[in-house]
């Protein structure tokens, strides 16, 4: 099985992309809105890929709430933004973790039901006055021990409904003032304390995945996904992180447009040199997917995404792509043991209604419906992540020791 994460064309499990699959096996598949058109095509789609992956291959699709849904109505439920949360929680602290809670269960069940194995969510990143809205309202507050917590119940709450949490983007994004998805931002700050904490507070999730953002304090030279010292030094060290590291999409210009000679050897590339394979006098282009892929599990990523779905790379990146480390397998099996664990049954609609009256009886959301959200039922019994080593009130008596750099 080759350590990469790999995306798909369309709505349909291609012939050629089944018999790549079955040449050069990926640890996992990740669907976009692209690939999702209602649920009987989800479910022939889902079927077609575990009979063309490994058995311990995982589905895998970014469900944050908000903006970025790849399952929408009319078909799947609406969830709010992660803003949204937050700002139920500066109301109301206790029915904000409830909240987020509560839609960590409810895009959980959403995605389980639908054949998924793991979410990219929650965000931990911070956020912030001036930063790009690239984050925006999918980060849950600006202050750090208050995104720690609610991200924590977020993790709990898909745990609860069997689902592979994703922490991101560490070391933080949210002092980013550019488009990872465009270009490659630089964070300056050299005291990054506050946008640790909340992977700090998180250290213990199944799965962290890594930012495309140039942190001179820690590495002058490389972005954090490619960066060993970062890796090993901050979201290893520092951070404590010991389960799967998985990159953010290598298809994302931040690495795969023209490279600033920081990591390739010409000069920033001007405005409107982004196409691959051209690069103008003075310029090189920076290093192909499948190379991007290699570095980046060289310097320490269990795993590596690219998501375009686009043949040719994806061809090439998992041909050339090194199979699966022991110490993955390992944090791998971990990670689908904890989800099996923490499962428990779940009352879908008097979640959904719980929820519905949190946000709108403190105003986080007020006069505003979720569209999709199933009829009211009965209140759920008590949270069943009690005793839970990701309950959401877990940074109640404050934060973990830090490990030295």
């Amino acid at each position: 099985m080759k350590a990469a994460i790999v995306g798909i064309a369309g709505p349909d499990l291609a012939a050629t992309e089944a018999a790549l699959f079955r040449a050069h096996p990926p640890a996992g598949v990740i669907l976009f809105r692209r690939n999702i058109v209602d649920p009987p095509q989800l479910a022939a789609l889902v079927a077609a890929l575990r009979r063309a992956l490994p058995p311990d291959a995982v589905l895998m699709v970014d469900q944050e709430g908000g903006r970025v849904a790849r399952l929408r109505p009319p078909h799947w439920r609406a969830h709010p933004p992660a803003a949204a949360l937050g700002a139920l929680f500066a109301l109301a602290p206790a029915s904000g973790l409830r909240a987020a809670w509560l839609t960590g269960a409810l895009i959980g069940l959403d995605c389980a039901a639908a054949g998924f194995d793991v979410v990219a969510a929650p965000v931990l990143d911070l956020g912030l006055p001036r930063a790009h809205a690239v984050i925006g309202d999918r980060a849950l507050a600006e202050d750090p021990t208050a995104v720690a917590r609610l991200g924590r119940a977020v993790a709990a709450g898909l745990l609860a409904a069997g689902i592979q949490p994703v922490g991101k983007h560490a070391p933080g994004h949210g002092r980013a003032r550019l488009d990872s998805h465009l270009a490659l931002p630089e964070v300056v700050a050299n005291d990054l304390d506050a946008d640790l904490l909340p992977f700090v507070l998180n250290a213990d999730l199944p799965w962290i995945m890594t930012a495309h953002i140039l942190y001179p304090a820690w590495d002058p030279t490389l972005p954090a996904t490619l960066s060993p010292a970062i890796i090993k030094r901050v979201i290893r060290g520092r951070i404590g992180f010991e389960g799967v590291l998985v990159t953010d999409d290598l298809a994302m210009r931040a690495l795969s447009g023209y490279a600033p000679a920081r990591y390739t050897p010409a000069g920033h590339a001007p405005p409107g040199y982004a196409a691959p394979g051209y690069a103008p006098p003075g310029y090189a282009p920076a290093a192909s997917p499948a190379d991007l892929a290699r570095q980046a599990l060289a310097a320490g990523c269990d795993l590596a995404l690219y998501c375009s779905g686009e043949a040719l790379p994806t061809a090439e990146l998992l041909a050339s792509c090194p199979p699966v480390t022991p110490n993955t397998a390992a944090r791998l099996g971990r990670a689908r043991a904890v989800a099996s664990q923490r499962r428990v049954s779940l009352d879908a609609a008097a979640l959904a209604d719980e929820r519905a009256r949190l946000l709108t009886d403190h105003g986080a959301l007020p006069g505003v419906s979720l569209p999709g959200e199933p009829p009211p039922g009965e209140p759920p019994p008590g949270d069943p992540t009690a005793g839970d080593p990701l309950r959401s009130d877990r940074t109640a008596g404050g934060p973990p020791p830090r490990k030295p750099a």
